[in-house]
C-alpha cells in the first residue's frame, strides 16, 4: 500500500474524537484491509452490564471506512449489516460479523496533503 496514503489515514483515524471517545486504535491498514481494537470499560456497557451494540458496531465502522479509504480515494458507506452471534465473549470467539459496501469516488483524499 502507498505509504503516504497509510500514514494519512492512521493519522487522522488517531486524531478522530468519535474513535477517542470510544478507545478505538487503528492497528493494522494495507490495502483493503484494516484492524481496529477497542478495550471495553464501563463506559461501552449496555444495560445487562455487557458491550453495547452500538458500540460493536462503531468499531466495526471504524474499521471500514479505513480499509475502504486505504486506496487512497474518497470511499463514503452505502450499507452496513451487522449480524451478533454471541452477546458475551471472553475466550476471543467471533462475537459479531459485518457485510458492509461502499461506494469509492474519484476524488483523492483530503488529508493526503496536511
Amino acid at each position: 500500500m502507498d505509504q503516504k496514503v497509510r500514514t494519512a489515514i492512521m493519522n487522522q483515524v488517531a486524531s478522530e474524537a468519535y474513535a477517542e471517545k470510544l478507545s478505538l486504535t487503528l492497528t493494522e491498514l494495507s490495502d483493503g484491509y484494516a484492524v481496529v481494537e477497542m478495550v471495553p470499560d464501563p463506559r461501552h456497557g449496555n444495560m445487562f452490564e455487557m458491550v453495547h451494540g452500538a458500540a460493536i458496531i462503531s468499531l466495526m465502522d471504524e474499521a471500514f471506512q479505513a480499509s475502504c479509504n486505504s486506496h487512497g480515494r474518497v470511499a463514503v458507506a452505502l450499507n452496513m449489516n451487522v449480524t451478533f452471534h454471541k452477546v458475551w465473549d471472553e475466550d476471543g470467539t467471533l462475537i459479531a460479523s459485518c457485510q458492509a459496501l461502499a461506494y469509492r469516488k474519484n476524488e483523492m483524499l483530503p488529508f493526503l496533503e496536511r
